[in-house]
């Protein structure tokens, strides 16, 4: 493999011309077809095999493709919500809604004790999530074309979220990490260079093969911003790592070529090891079993290996162009020097020193600091946040809003039970079941009963007293469930699922703690591996899998206290309490997982080249920490800063999950690496590179940085 990056090296400096043609030529024939081939970003988040899937499957069969979900329209007047007036324009936006797609005649008009508000709903014959955009702008223009003079009409549902105009939160990331990179390096141009390798790994991902991803998955609307901002920020580190030691190299006397293969076979190795693990890792998603997920996992990881290539080839190139102007355009003032790599009497070397007299006090606090952190997850309440956190100018909150207001929280979150009637008879008993449901506590509304026109099918909507999100709404839907509904019908021979975007999304939540193990079990496996195929070291291995175990679950611990609201987290815009989507923490796991590899891949390769040199443990880790602290801290503040534009999207579930990366990131690069890390190694000492004879026979040999410096510097 060093051989391979070394010739890659190679060809990168004496043909760099061509290799930074192919890659302009690449980018331009990808986005070009992405654009005009892209697929609809839309996505299924129906649970297989759950209670409201066959909910879902049960209404459209009888009823006539009916979906279970719908849009939800609401308006007020003061005049009066059925004033003649009022009637008029309502009747002329429903005869315009009534025309798009896969939208059903109105159902019957609820209206609010004072007689302002008025409510009703448009059945969906597939579900919101897969209704296009422009319908949903369609059904949106309708709405505005027909409100004015006093009058409100306002919708809500999955089709008129998606149809919102939405900011993206990658150009504020982009913005951040160059700003990180200007302060670190001082210099234009090698800020630049990082900032180039990221925005072409951009281009090619989100605007080409994620687009295209698109007409073979389901990709959610939601995934650019996730998939951009990781490849903005592993596109940065990468080749900040890879630049850093091509400045060294320039530094210690070497030639442009020369320095060009020592840091492609040096840390352009770690890089193709970390970018791997961070594929994997995400990869991994796809374990949850759920379509939307796959588009996810695949997307991420395309965005990964896409910036993972430039580091190791286009940024070669131009570096090979550049040789000592790399430092050109230099910011006074600006800069801390990261091409010298800190040894001497730094003060990393001095921390580490210090860290390492005292490494069982060290490694019992930064524990204590991390487990501490991690307590609040053992609270965390999984569930989706509903549309009352939206945004307060944006129409799906403002309908939210107006039925709150109209008829209370629950309106915005109806159940659906899809009943399957043996004989006519059992209308008796569904009556019956719809009067139980009218006393229970947390209903607040129940339809009468519908039957299909075969009469073999009943349909009951139950509108709950809390919102979609509340915790009672979850405690409803499990009663009913497990309660009220079967002791009801004991006997009948009546089947009765309960579905509905409430309940639905319950469904999901439940599913996703069941998967929950086996995800992390596959993960955290696979990573181990590859790093003891890296390493050959079993104990390097554990540590790092434990340690990025205690980073993940603080990062967690720190996302559940946002989520609880008030606070610092008015700040963010979340100002009460509100669930954490199931899907966050399987993909925070996998992210951060793969990612906090990247500095441990980088730290103990440089651990280990300096081990080389004379067998000294203690000195090896106070070196290498030495030399690494630098450029693995600026990486750190550039994934900090990506992951923290998350904060600018609308969306609570990205403002939670830019919270749990930018922390867990943070608390990685610090707690971890420059306490536990040299802590725990100084106290294993060479058992750190022990491993069994017989696992060392059967193991490739892929050590990550003194082979490939010999390599480098022309030694076999």
């Amino acid at each position: 493999m060093t051989r391979y990056l070394a010739r890659l090296a190679d060809v990168a400096y004496r043909r760099r011309g061509r290799v930074v043609l192919a890659w302009i030529a690449a980018m331009i024939v990808i986005i070009g077809v992405g654009s005009a081939l892209a697929g609809e970003y839309n996505a299924d988040y129906n649970t297989p095999g759950s209670e409201s899937k066959a909910a879902s499957d049960l209404t459209e069969q009888r009823f006539g493709g009916y979906s279970g979900q719908e849009i939800y329209v609401v308006w007020k007047d003061s005049a009066g919500a059925t004033s003649p007036r009022v009637k008029q324009r309502i009747d002329a936006f429903f005869a315009e809604a009534e025309q798009v797609d896969h939208v059903a005649k109105h159902t019957p008009v609820r209206v609010s004790k004072d007689g302002t508000i008025g409510s009703t709903t448009l059945p969906l014959t597939v579900p919101g999530w897969d209704v296009t955009k422009e319908d949903g702008e369609k059904l949106i223009n309708a709405a505005e074309g027909n409100d004015g003079g006093g009058l409100e009409i306002k919708l809500g549902g999955d089709p008129i979220y998606a149809a919102q105009g939405q900011s993206s939160p990658e150009g504020i990331g982009f913005l951040g990490g160059a700003i990180v990179l200007l302060i670190a390096f001082g210099s234009v141009v090698a800020a630049g260079l990082p900032l180039v390798i990221a925005l072409v790994g951009l281009g090619i991902s989100s605007a080409g093969l994620i687009a295209l991803l698109a007409n073979v998955v389901d990709v959610p609307d939601w995934t650019t911003a996730v998939s951009g901002l990781i490849g903005i920020g592993v596109g940065i580190d990468y080749s900040l790592l890879v630049l850093t030691r091509f400045r060294s190299a320039m530094n210690e006397g070497k030639d442009r070529h020369d320095a060009v293969v020592e840091a492609v076979t040096t840390a352009g190795r770690s890089v193709i090891i970390a970018g791997c693990t961070v594929v994997i890792a995400v990869l991994g998603l796809c374990l949850t079993g759920l379509s939307y997920m796959y588009g996810v996992a695949i997307s991420a990881s395309l965005a990964v290996l896409v910036v993972m290539l430039a580091a190791v080839t286009l940024l070669p190139a131009l570096l090979s162009y550049l040789g000592p102007r790399v430092d050109r355009l230099r910011i006074p003032f600006l800069g801390n020097r990261l091409n010298t790599e800190g040894n001497g009497e730094s003060p990393a070397l001095r921390w580490s020193h210090a860290v390492q007299r005292r490494p069982w006090t060290a490694a019992i606090a930064a524990t204590a600091v991390l487990l501490a952190l991690a307590a609040p997850a053992l609270g965390m309440r999984l569930g989706f946040p509903d549309a009352g956190n939206d945004p307060p100018d944006t129409m799906t909150r403002q309908a939210y809003d107006l039925n709150t207001e109209g008829f209370g929280p629950g309106t915005n979150g109806p159940l659906v039970l899809a009943a399957e009637l043996p004989d006519p008879a059992a209308k008796a008993r569904i009556d019956s079941l719809a009067g139980r449901l009218r006393s229970e506590p947390g209903v607040a509304f129940v339809t009468p009963p519908r039957i299909n026109a075969e009469g073999n099918a009943a349909l009951i909507t139950v509108i709950p007293t809390g919102s979609p999100q509340d915790k009672a709404t979850e405690d409803l839907v499990n009663r009913l469930r497990n309660d009220v509904v079967p002791n009801e019908l004991s006997g009948s021979g009546i089947t009765v699922k309960i579905g509905g975007v409430t309940a639905a999304l319950e469904d999901q939540s439940e599913y996703m703690k069941d998967r929950m193990p086996l995800f992390i079990a596959a993960v955290v496996g696979l990573s181990f591996l590859l790093l003891l195929f890296a390493f050959h070291s079993p104990l390097i291995s554990l540590k790092a899998a434990v340690m990025n175990l205690l980073s993940v679950s603080a990062a967690y611990g720190v996302m559940t206290l946002a989520a609880n609201g008030g606070g610092l987290s008015g700040l963010i815009g979340i100002d009460h309490e509100v669930p954490v989507a199931p899907f966050m923490p399987v993909m925070m796991f996998a992210i951060l997982f793969g990612l906090s590899m990247d500095y441990e891949v980088f730290l103990i390769s440089r651990i280990r080249e300096e081990y080389l040199k004379d067998g000294d443990t203690r000195r090896a880790v106070a070196d290498g920490l030495a030399k690494t602290a630098r450029v693995i801290t600026a990486a750190a503040a550039v994934m900090v800063v990506v992951f923290l534009a998350f904060l600018a999207a609308p969306d609570v579930f990205l403002k939670l999950f830019g919270i749990g990366l930018a922390s867990a990131i943070f608390l990685d690069a610090t707690v971890v690496r420059m306490v536990l890390v040299p802590a725990v190694m100084q106290l294993l000492g060479r058992r750190n590179w022990w491993i069994p004879n017989w696992l060392e026979r059967i193991l490739p040999r892929l050590d990550v940085e003194q082979v490939a410096l010999g390599a480098a510097q022309g030694r076999p």
